[in-house]
């Protein structure tokens, strides 16, 4: 077959020459269809190559554009806790499991776990808010908060997220070392920040941390405004599975501990023990009676043989009261 093309062409080349119109002649189609391989001898790659007018015009059709994927939300950010600095320092932490210090707070922590969990002698609103404080400034609150947080982010059903809601005087993020950053005051100004843009996981796998955040000259009055009752809302309807412990102003220094304390399901009030007055400690207590569950922490008790400073529970108020009226640790 190839040979009659080629004549075919040559005929066409001599005609063109001599100037007759250039048509191919008749018997060339009926020679070519009488050939009984024809169909078997055409190459297909060819046939294809000039199937498309673009490649005829030397243009390339244009892709198909994809469309723009859906922009994700931030994750909470990690940050990497010095725990042996901690442990030094006189904190829980995963690697002191067996310290004198996480024994004591596997006691501490035990009613306020029965009492989050609905397993008391009566059903705890909002059990799983608890609120750390104190009568005066300096008496340990910040550093029960934090041990009560890290105890509890060692058990096996139980994730907590530590907040620092003393903002006037922040103590978490230092001694956590945490970088600065959206904490809680910005979630209270700025309704574009998500929850998630301000919380901190750590590298102790079930604690989470939301800071102070941005200082705010009204940092104080936002603890008492509509905003904070909102978000605390938000919290527990968010996270009704995670134990939230709150590291508040001192009870006898600001209101707006007060505030926050008819939000709590459980109060812990830390007592320096040979330093805060009877009458401040009778006092405290006044200003919080409307929450449920009030439990007294004695801090810095001298260990009689070992003189060694330790803790134990003064005594308890509400449904919750299950450790005995005097437990020295």
């Amino acid at each position: 077959m190839s040979s009659l093309i080629e004549k075919a062409a040559e005929r066409l080349e001599q005609l063109r020459r001599a100037g007759l119109d250039a048509q191919p002649p008749a018997p060339a189609p009926q020679a070519l269809a009488a050939q009984p391989q024809a169909p078997a001898a055409q190459p297909a790659a060819p046939a294809a190559a000039v199937a498309s007018p673009a490649a005829w015009s030397g243009s390339v059709a244009p892709a198909p554009v994809a469309a723009p994927a859906e922009p994700q939300r931030p994750t909470a950010r990690v940050v990497q806790l010095d725990l042996a600095a901690l442990g030094a320092a006189g904190f829980v932490t995963p690697d002191l499991p067996r310290s004198t210090i996480a024994s004591q707070f596997r006691v501490i922590k035990r009613p306020l776990l029965v009492n989050a969990a609905g397993r008391g002698a009566s059903v705890v609103q909002s059990g799983n808010l608890i609120m750390v404080t104190s009568a005066m400034a300096g008496e340990g609150k910040t550093f029960n908060a934090i041990n009560l947080a890290m105890s509890i982010a060692m058990e096996q059903d139980h994730r907590v997220l530590l907040v620092d809601a003393d903002v006037a005087r922040p103590s978490i993020s230092k001694v956590f070392g945490l970088p600065p950053g959206p904490g809680l005051l910005d979630l209270l100004v700025d309704d574009r920040i998500e929850m998630a843009d301000a919380m901190l996981r750590t590298n102790v796998d079930k604690l989470t941390v939301l800071p102070s955040g941005t200082p705010h000259p009204r940092a104080t009055e936002l603890l008492a405004s509509d905003a904070m009752t909102a978000l605390i809302q938000e919290m527990g309807r968010r996270y009704p599975d995670r134990i939230i412990i709150f590291d508040s102003p001192p009870l006898l220094l600001t209101t707006e501990a007060r505030v926050l304390a008819t939000h709590m399901g459980q109060i812990v009030v830390v007592v320096q023990a040979e330093r805060t007055l009877q009458t401040q400690v009778k006092h405290a207590l006044t200003t919080i009676e409307a929450c449920p569950v009030k439990l007294m922490l004695l801090n810095q008790v001298r260990g009689g043989d070992q003189d060694a400073y330790g803790y134990g529970y003064g005594y308890g108020q509400g449904p919750a009261a299950t450790a005995p009226e005097t437990a020295s640790l």
